[in-house]
């Protein structure tokens, strides 16, 4: 059974003088803390602010809630970088595709304003939807084990977007009217043209909105990048909220990122 696990903002462990000390954990880690329940002599993981990686052991818990160290864990092995690039979609969509995403290991999230997009953020709603997402990947990283919490970008124009992606490994873009290329076949050949790994591969995948991505928006993205592919996910068209977790785990996997 995987220990729960903390991620810590500001602390490094490594700086602890004493061997037993306080985990300072944000006010909703601490919350989340104690709805688990943890007691002295449990044992959880702990990723520092410097990305260290520790198991530690419970001695208390109460105003504080102090620990040790039981083993200094050595960092995961590398692992291929999936970020998504989601059109905004209605209601609470984008709310299920970053949690479910943040599960599969995706890395970073960019929320793409389009054409077609329904949903229309003025300043003060992109805040609190920043907020929003943040948290829901950050809580989908501890529940789910990941190394590190996903980054979250502010939600950008496709123009914008596209100069973002120009040092990605490949840039894959789901469209409807794409009938001939597939994902592995675009994988294969981005990573051939970027002489790498796949482990060290860092590749985007873009999901249009409800309404879809426009002609001009595809064609941007594809001038974004050497290594930009319009692609099909199959004969089946799929809801905004599938293609953004199908795709990326379907990255993932032709990357093994998910052995």
């Amino acid at each position: 059974m995987s220990l729960p696990r903390f991620f810590l903002d500001e602390q490094v462990i490594a700086q602890e003088a004493d061997s037993e000390f306080s985990l300072r954990l944000a006010q909703d880690d601490l919350k989340h803390f104690k709805v688990l329940r943890l007691q002295p002599g449990e044992h959880i993981a702990v990723i520092d602010a410097a990305s260290d990686y520790f198991e530690c052991q419970i001695t208390s818990v109460g105003a504080e809630v102090m620990v040790r160290i039981a083993q200094h864990e050595s960092a995961p092995r590398k692992r291929p970088q999936v970020m998504l690039v989601q059109g905004l979609c209605k209601g609470d969509k984008m709310d299920d595709v970053i949690r479910h995403a943040t599960e599969l290991g995706v890395s970073a999230f960019l929320p793409l304003i389009c054409e077609r997009s329904v949903v229309k953020l003025d300043a003060k709603k992109t805040a609190s939807r920043m907020q929003r997402w943040r948290s829901i990947a950050k809580s989908a990283a501890m529940q789910s084990g990941q190394p590190a919490i996903p980054q979250v970008l502010e939600p950008m124009k496709v123009s914008r977007a596209a100069d973002a992606l120009a040092d990605c490994s490949a840039v894959l873009v789901c469209w409807e009217e794409e009938r001939m290329l597939c994902l592995h076949d675009a994988i294969t050949q981005a990573l051939e043209q970027a002489r790498i790994e796949a482990q060290d591969a860092c590749i985007a995948v873009v999901v249009g909105p409800e309404g879809g991505l426009s002609e001009a928006e595809v064609e941007c993205l594809r001038a974004s990048n050497a290594r930009s592919f319009a692609i099909t996910l199959g004969e089946s068209i799929l809801r905004t909220e599938t293609a953004g977790i199908v795709a990326p785990a379907l990255v993932l996997y032709e990357l093994g990122g998910l052995q």
